[in-house]
């Protein structure tokens, strides 16, 4: 009603309504356009990857596809994870929660203890030290990756779990991140903790965890995530197949003879990779949004 005041007739303010409704019209009809582009494949794997194999070759037959299946099937899930198969993915989804939790559990340790040195407490070097970590982001990752398999080939470590988690255990991303989240927590609270008696581990645990938790929930959704999706190290420092994660067991179904002529099959295991990504983040976007706009760049 406020607006109203500043308009100098009816017809004007009418005109500036017309305006309105049409621009968002053409905005939501764009946005609806991206999210037709966006949904559209990822319904078009789910319903496949429900289908009966008599429905598949009755399409590829006819050249007619259901976009409503008139029957569904679990078939497909159940041979993905079946004894029978050559691909064993049921290990392969075991071995990447195991170490999804456990490098998510060493990078939250490290990051927190690390962001809160380099945010609260004084010491020699502090500057450069973090200037230096901050540098090596400019480095690419896959000139990581050869260093890194030199180090596991010399301790022994191929073919183990130290070798899919030891070396993800820290990121200097998440450091920063953090950090900035901590700096923006008053340093008046830590002199009064001071004051009080409190020790400096105390502090950190009592209050700068809870009040940076958010921004920790994000760390840990997005580290979980970052492991969930690897495929080029687990690949590279594996030599057995029980040792792989759901990234290689995916491709490797993609790769199997077994499953060759049957795309349904394939489109299971891809909805398996992928639901527990879309259901994690469903859950915790609110965290995500609220950890990333609570991590201003300061300092």
């Amino acid at each position: 009603m406020e607006r109203e005041l500043y308009f100098a007739s009816p017809e004007e303010l009418k005109r500036y309504k017309r305006k309105q409704l049409l621009s968002n019209l053409f905005l939501y009809a764009f946005l609806s356009l991206i999210a037709a582009f966006i949904l559209i494949p990822f319904y078009w794997m789910i319903i496949t990857a429900f289908k009966s194999n008599a429905l598949l070759e009755l399409e590829q037959t006819t050249g007619v596809f259901y976009f409503f299946p008139p029957e569904i099937t679990f078939a497909n899930f159940v041979r993905v994870f079946g004894a029978a198969s050559d691909v064993n993915f049921g290990r392969y989804y075991l071995n990447t929660i195991i170490v999804a939790l456990s490098t998510m559990a060493m990078t939250v340790v490290t990051t927190i203890l690390a962001s809160f040195a380099f945010a609260r407490l004084n010491f020699r070097l502090k500057e450069p030290l973090f200037t230096i970590m901050i540098a090596t982001m400019m480095i690419p990752g896959e000139m990581m990756v050869i260093t890194n398999f030199q180090t596991i080939s010399i301790l022994e470590w191929r073919d183990t779990f130290q070798a899919l988690i030891l070396p993800f255990g820290i990121s200097v991303f998440y450091i920063f991140f953090l950090r900035q989240t901590f700096q923006q927590i008053p340093n008046e609270l830590y002199l009064a903790a001071k004051v009080d008696g409190y020790g400096d581990f105390q502090y950190l645990w009592k209050v700068m965890i809870p009040m940076a938790m958010p921004t920790i929930v994000t760390i840990i959704i997005l580290d979980m995530m970052g492991t969930w999706n690897a495929y080029i190290w687990p690949q590279l420092v594996t030599e057995t197949d029980e040792m792989l994660m759901v990234s290689n067991g995916l491709m490797s179904i993609f790769q199997s003879s077994e499953f060759a002529n049957w795309n349904n099959i394939k489109l299971a295991a891809s909805v398996v990779v992928t639901t527990p990504l879309l259901v994690i983040f469903m859950l915790f976007k609110n965290y995500i949004m609220r950890g990333v706009s609570r991590s201003g760049i300061k300092g």
